[in-house]
């Protein structure tokens, strides 16, 4: 038997709000969310700005408890969305999980979670400390010695993947199936989408789903420079993510959490829990063809986007909005729009397309779960989020990206699309419920 799988929950940590409807008001309205970078001092980098979460305040209880002792920025983020999510779904208080009628065997999780930041203080310190001036050279012993003094092994062994994981199966007691994926920007679309297919078979009834990710930090800024994948457009960082437009040059990194809570449709109804939107299709491919860039005809984007439609039982015509990847590269929005054509056919000119990236940043892991619950809130308001920062149509991308302002429309099926280095790409479709 194949079980239905609902979503009853949804938060999300970003760099627009650290609330559902804080951070949605302010897509609707087309606000950025990026500024000049603060986590670290960026001036002499090629790019200096990034949309960070700002004016974050780290729940108390967080702070003091030792379960969750000195765990990374991205680990806060995502176990915050998680409670947001946990506490719309109506479930019972973490605290108090172990004393209700939920059996924890029956609670999984499945995360996109990316790695955590180096402790690039301790390593700055006692590297420079050891540098001599006038040799030019590195005291090695003298490092080594210093660094062991200041190593931290709990903060080390928090920069892992699968860390965050582990503090939130310990915040909701979650027994049940378990997994982190890091497949690159395809990520928590994929965490979504798998752990909607443990759902189905009957491993699990709740999966505390999505994906969080930082990496604003001098590794990862460098690392993107380096791949030329960043807009430099540093005298106007708000306008620097251009989806489609035809001057686009770049995507703006940021940051956050976003977490749904998926739930067995029985088990939802059996509870009286509140049904945000259903989850009905799925695909995955992967590329096989370079590291870096996705196949130039879109030949894997157009597989998982085929599969997903097959997976719903729907047709492009029932789809009525497109939430993009759209990172605002050269290669990706082309190429994505290539998908969507040839997937689409006819109907790729009807429907609505656009990436809140443009005003959001692209959160790599989390990216995907962020932009799910924005194609639920589509749904819930009949509202589509408009793509900002267009002006310069492109011949190569000539759909149709709601450009600058948001739409009203008739909202029933969406789909949201994530495609990630390596080649992963991964696309979910989302409906309104319907009994």
């Amino acid at each position: 038997m194949r079980h239905r799988v609902v979503i009853t929950g949804m938060g999300w940590v970003t760099p627009l709000g650290h609330d559902i409807e804080t951070a949605w008001r302010h897509l609707l309205a087309g606000k950025s969310g990026v500024a000049p970078i603060r986590n670290f001092d960026a001036r002499s980098f090629p790019t200096t700005f990034a949309a960070e979460v700002k004016d974050y305040r780290i729940p108390p209880d967080m702070i003091t408890s030792e379960k969750h002792k000195n765990i990374s920025r991205a680990t806060y983020f995502v176990l915050d969305a998680a409670r947001q999510a946990w506490m719309q779904a109506g479930l019972p208080e973490p605290e108090s999980v172990s004393h209700k009628p939920l059996n924890p065997y029956e609670i999984g999780i499945y995360l996109g979670s990316g790695e955590g930041s180096l402790d690039f203080t301790a390593f700055t310190r006692t590297a420079i400390g050891n540098w001599s001036r006038e040799s030019g050279n590195l005291n090695m012993v003298g490092w080594g010695r210093d660094a062991l003094a200041a190593f931290d092994a709990q903060r080390e062994i928090e920069q892992e993947p699968a860390l965050p994981i582990n503090h939130l199966s310990m915040e909701f007691n979650a027994c049940g199936p378990a997994l982190n994926c890091l497949t690159a920007c395809a990520a928590s679309t994929q965490a979504l989408g798998e752990a909607t297919e443990i759902i189905r078979r009957g491993d699990a009834k709740i999966m505390i789903s999505g994906g969080t990710h930082s990496m604003i930090h001098p590794f990862g800024v460098t690392g993107f420079n380096r791949l030329t994948a960043l807009s430099t457009l540093n005298d106007q960082p708000q306008r620097a993510c251009r989806p489609f437009d035809a001057t686009r040059s770049g995507f703006v990194i940021g940051e956050g959490a976003g977490v749904l809570i998926l739930e067995n449709l029985g088990h939802a109804l059996g509870r009286q829990a509140p049904i945000l939107a259903e989850v009905v299709g799925y695909g995955s491919s992967a590329d096989a063809y370079r590291v870096t860039d996705q196949h130039p005809e879109g030949r894997g984007a157009v597989m998982a986007i085929n599969e997903a439609l097959k997976d719903a039982g729907l047709t492009p015509a029932d789809i009525d909005y497109i939430n993009a990847h759209g990172t605002g590269t050269k290669e990706n929005d082309s190429t994505e729009t290539h998908a969507i054509k040839v997937a689409f056919g006819e109907h790729a000119a009807n429907v609505p397309i656009s990436s809140i990236k443009s005003m959001m940043g692209h959160l790599i892991a989390a990216a995907g779960a962020v932009e799910a619950i924005t194609c639920v809130l589509t749904i819930r308001d009949q509202i589509i989020p408009p793509t900002a920062n267009y002006s310069v149509p492109d011949p190569d991308c000539d759909l149709d990206y709601v450009p600058n302002k948001p739409r009203a429309a008739r909202v029933q099926a969406v789909m949201s699309n994530s495609f990630g280095f390596g080649g992963q790409n991964d696309t979910l479709i989302i409906k309104r419920y319907t009994p």
